[in-house]
């Protein structure tokens, strides 16, 4: 809910520079981008290390100290009153999906930049620093490892995991990061900054706040994920024509069995008020070796379960395995192969941070909701890391992870607004 109250001259001045700052900054990092529809900036390439370049130069513009990590991340700090205050960093990612949207990450980068950029414009100093983030491989489509930047910043990041391939390439992680100028040996002896706040504006990448008309809301907690990223289901090739039905061992309906045994359990533990998500989102029956004519004695797949609840991921996992030895015992001939099994953890975040956000919305006359957010973030890091972490929702449209990904400018103005007047009216953190 919106309650319109009408502007100081210095708050009108910090919503231009707000405005002004978001516009910019999205017009010049969604010029970059591979070829094809929508924006394609895959982890560590050289379209990321382009957008990071943006991001620097408008941090420059305002003044702020720059440095990098090990891994690339970037961090640009706007001093504050007191050094001795735990800082907060905010920010996001630049990294894409393959043709993905205009706002996934880059709003987050774009309202942090705009937030110091209303306090610059208000001769503001904050209490504590703050420090624009803009991190590196956050989306795990490139690598199969979660939060690659962040968790590298946070000192959470493996040595195991710089030997993941890049699904494009085949080479690995610590090949890209060197490629790009990185240093993953430094990364792995390198400290940690000690726990401070993070807070992440954010894309919906939902329909609920657009259904509510509502233009952000404050996240309470990050679902975690239980992944299958290269699992399989083998049985036999044959002839489409000549084989009778009851000698074939046909991937392809051992799947179809399989997803269908996953939709209902979804839909049974929904109604148990269980949280969780379950989807295949990729299946794989179209290689070279398949054919109109032939049973299809190969398939590949991927499964994504997600939810607030440990215990939940669980749950749907052994119910997901029962019906694997049920599908394998009926149809005799099929056998499944999962692959390894990746996990993100789910994230409770901040109260503190979340009660004052909502006392900075007070002041321009919001009165945002609460959400979930389905989607894994840095911000889930962050929390996993032991620091105090947030999330602002804006809301948008038409899906995301996809070229049609909608966003008000105007929305995502509002909660740094917000966030502005938490920072320079609402008693401190």
């Amino acid at each position: 809910m919106t309650i319109t109250l009408k502007k100081t001259v210095a708050e009108e001045r910090a919503s231009r520079a707000i405005q002004e700052t978001i516009t910019r900054f999205l017009k010049r990092v969604n010029a970059i981008s591979a070829g094809g529809p929508g924006w394609t900036r895959p982890s560590y390439s050289d379209l990321e290390s382009q957008a990071h370049a943006v991001a620097e130069d408008e941090a420059r513009m305002l003044g702020l100290d720059i440095s990098r990590d090990a891994a690339g991340n970037l961090f640009a700090r706007m001093a504050g009153l007191d050094p001795s205050q735990p800082p907060l960093y905010t920010g996001s990612h630049l990294d894409t999906v393959s043709e993905g949207g205009a706002y996934d990450g880059q709003a987050g980068v774009a309202g942090a930049l705009a937030l110091v950029a209303a306090l610059r414009a208000n001769e503001t100093v904050p209490p504590m620093d703050i420090v624009v983030t803009v991190t590196r491989a956050e989306e795990s489509v490139w690598f199969p490892v979660s939060y690659i930047g962040s968790r590298a910043a946070l000192g959470r990041l493996t040595p195991a995991e710089l030997e993941a391939k890049r699904v494009d390439t085949g080479r690995s992680l610590g090949d890209h990061m060197r490629d790009q100028g990185f240093d993953p040996d430094a990364l792995m002896q390198a400290t940690p900054p000690a726990p401070a706040r993070f807070l992440e504006f954010h894309i919906e990448q939902g329909p609920t706040l657009h259904d509510t008309g509502e233009a952000y809301a404050i996240v309470t907690a990050i679902r975690g994920g239980l992944r299958y990223r290269t699992a399989g289901v083998s049985g036999t090739w044959a002839h489409s024509g000549a084989t009778p039905r009851d000698r074939r061992a046909d991937a392809v309906v051992a799947m179809s069995d399989l997803v269908m045994a996953m939709d209902r359990i979804w839909a049974e533990m929904l109604a148990a008020g269980l949280d969780l998500t379950v989807t295949f989102g990729k299946v794989d029956a179209a290689g070279p070796t398949h054919a109109m004519a032939k049973v299809a004695g190969e398939l590949g797949f991927c499964l994504d379960m997600r939810s607030a609840n440990v215990e939940t991921l669980e749950a749907a996992d052994r119910r997901f395995r029962q019906e694997i030895e049920r599908i394998e015992r009926e149809r005799p001939g099929i056998r499944f192969d999962l692959g390894d099994q990746s996990r993100s953890q789910p994230a409770v975040l901040s109260q503190t941070m979340a009660d004052w956000v909502e006392r900075g919305a007070r002041h321009i006359g919001d009165r945002p909701g609460t959400i979930l957010s389905g989607g894994g973030h840095d911000a889930a890091a962050f929390a996993s890391a032991g620091w105090e972490s947030l999330m602002v929702f804006i809301r948008n449209w038409d899906g995301s992870h996809c070229p049609e990904e909608g966003m008000d400018i105007a929305d995502l103005a509002r909660a740094v607004e917000a966030v502005h007047a938490a920072i320079s009216k609402a008693p401190p953190l």
